[in-house]
Protein backbone atom coordinates (compact mmCIF):
# COMPACT_ATOMS: atom_id res chain seq x y z
CA UNK A 1 0.00 0.00 0.00
CA UNK A 2 1.07 3.47 -0.93
CA UNK A 3 0.98 7.09 0.79
CA UNK A 4 -0.70 9.90 -0.99
CA UNK A 5 1.64 13.16 -1.35
CA UNK A 6 -0.54 14.50 1.53
CA UNK A 7 -0.33 11.77 3.69
CA UNK A 8 3.47 10.93 2.54
CA UNK A 9 4.18 15.24 3.97
CA UNK A 10 2.56 14.29 7.28
CA UNK A 11 4.26 10.99 7.48
CA UNK A 12 7.74 12.80 7.37
CA UNK A 13 6.45 14.96 10.31
CA UNK A 14 5.75 11.89 12.51
CA UNK A 15 8.95 9.91 11.49
CA UNK A 16 10.87 13.01 12.20
CA UNK A 17 8.74 13.61 15.75
CA UNK A 18 8.70 10.21 15.99
CA UNK A 19 5.30 10.71 18.16
CA UNK A 20 3.00 13.51 18.38
CA UNK A 21 -0.08 14.41 19.24
CA UNK A 22 -2.31 16.44 16.16
CA UNK A 23 -1.21 19.79 17.87
CA UNK A 24 2.16 19.29 17.49
CA UNK A 25 2.15 17.91 14.07
CA UNK A 26 -0.29 20.85 13.08
CA UNK A 27 2.52 23.11 14.13
CA UNK A 28 4.98 21.23 11.68
CA UNK A 29 3.25 22.44 8.86
CA UNK A 30 4.19 26.23 7.02
CA UNK A 31 1.98 28.95 6.63
CA UNK A 32 -1.15 28.22 5.85
CA UNK A 33 -1.79 25.30 7.74
CA UNK A 34 -4.53 23.10 7.24
CA UNK A 35 -7.81 22.30 9.12
CA UNK A 36 -7.55 20.54 11.82
CA UNK A 37 -10.15 18.46 10.39
CA UNK A 38 -7.80 17.67 7.32
CA UNK A 39 -5.41 16.47 9.01
CA UNK A 40 -7.12 14.32 11.15
CA UNK A 41 -8.73 12.80 7.85
CA UNK A 42 -5.51 11.54 6.87
CA UNK A 43 -4.44 10.76 10.33
CA UNK A 44 -7.21 8.12 9.91
CA UNK A 45 -6.51 7.05 6.71
CA UNK A 46 -2.92 6.41 7.43
CA UNK A 47 -3.76 4.47 10.41
CA UNK A 48 -6.79 2.52 8.09
CA UNK A 49 -3.42 1.82 5.84
CA UNK A 50 -1.39 0.13 8.66
CA UNK A 51 1.34 3.27 8.39
CA UNK A 52 0.34 4.49 11.82
CA UNK A 53 -1.20 4.32 15.42
CA UNK A 54 -2.20 5.62 18.61
CA UNK A 55 -2.77 5.57 22.35
CA UNK A 56 -4.92 7.13 23.91
CA UNK A 57 -3.68 9.84 26.88
CA UNK A 58 -6.49 11.26 28.26
CA UNK A 59 -9.07 12.53 25.53
CA UNK A 60 -6.13 13.39 23.32
CA UNK A 61 -4.72 10.49 20.69
CA UNK A 62 -0.80 10.22 20.27
CA UNK A 63 0.48 9.30 16.81
CA UNK A 64 3.27 7.08 15.93
CA UNK A 65 5.00 5.25 12.52
CA UNK A 66 4.41 1.77 12.72
CA UNK A 67 6.62 1.81 9.16
CA UNK A 68 9.80 2.69 9.28
CA UNK A 69 10.88 5.80 6.99
CA UNK A 70 14.06 3.55 5.34
CA UNK A 71 11.47 0.62 5.12
CA UNK A 72 9.11 2.80 3.57
CA UNK A 73 11.67 4.81 1.19
CA UNK A 74 13.07 1.20 -0.05
CA UNK A 75 9.67 0.10 -1.17
CA UNK A 76 9.21 3.37 -3.25
CA UNK A 77 12.80 3.10 -5.01
CA UNK A 78 12.12 -0.68 -5.62
CA UNK A 79 8.75 0.18 -7.14
CA UNK A 80 10.25 2.88 -9.54
CA UNK A 81 13.26 0.55 -10.47
CA UNK A 82 10.66 -1.81 -11.36
CA UNK A 83 8.00 1.05 -13.24
CA UNK A 84 10.34 2.74 -14.64
CA UNK A 85 13.74 0.78 -15.97
CA UNK A 86 12.27 -2.71 -16.46
CA UNK A 87 13.41 -3.69 -12.91
CA UNK A 88 16.82 -3.40 -14.00
CA UNK A 89 19.24 -2.14 -11.02
CA UNK A 90 21.51 -0.93 -13.77
CA UNK A 91 19.38 0.94 -16.04
CA UNK A 92 18.45 2.95 -12.72
CA UNK A 93 22.10 3.33 -11.39
CA UNK A 94 22.89 4.26 -15.08
CA UNK A 95 19.99 6.88 -15.53
CA UNK A 96 21.44 8.55 -11.74
CA UNK A 97 24.83 9.10 -12.36
CA UNK A 98 24.56 10.32 -15.87
CA UNK A 99 21.22 12.45 -15.19
CA UNK A 100 21.93 14.37 -11.98
CA UNK A 101 24.19 16.71 -11.42
CA UNK A 102 26.89 14.53 -9.20
CA UNK A 103 29.85 15.62 -8.51
CA UNK A 104 33.25 13.92 -9.11
CA UNK A 105 33.44 13.67 -5.29
CA UNK A 106 29.84 12.24 -5.18
CA UNK A 107 30.73 9.85 -7.94
CA UNK A 108 33.95 8.73 -6.08
CA UNK A 109 31.66 8.05 -2.98
CA UNK A 110 29.63 6.15 -4.89
CA UNK A 111 31.95 4.02 -5.97
CA UNK A 112 33.29 3.24 -2.45
CA UNK A 113 29.62 2.70 -1.40
CA UNK A 114 28.94 -0.09 -3.92
CA UNK A 115 32.75 -1.38 -3.59
CA UNK A 116 32.22 -2.13 0.20
CA UNK A 117 28.73 -3.71 -0.56
CA UNK A 118 30.78 -6.14 -3.55
CA UNK A 119 32.98 -7.30 -0.56
CA UNK A 120 30.31 -8.07 1.70
CA UNK A 121 28.81 -10.56 -0.51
Amino acid sequence: MQLSKTEEQLMQYLWKKKSAFMKDLLESYPDPKPANTTVATLLKRMNDKGFIDYKLSGKSREYFPLVKKSDYFSKHVNRLIKNFFNDSSSQFASFFTKETNLSRKELEDLRAIIDNEIQKK
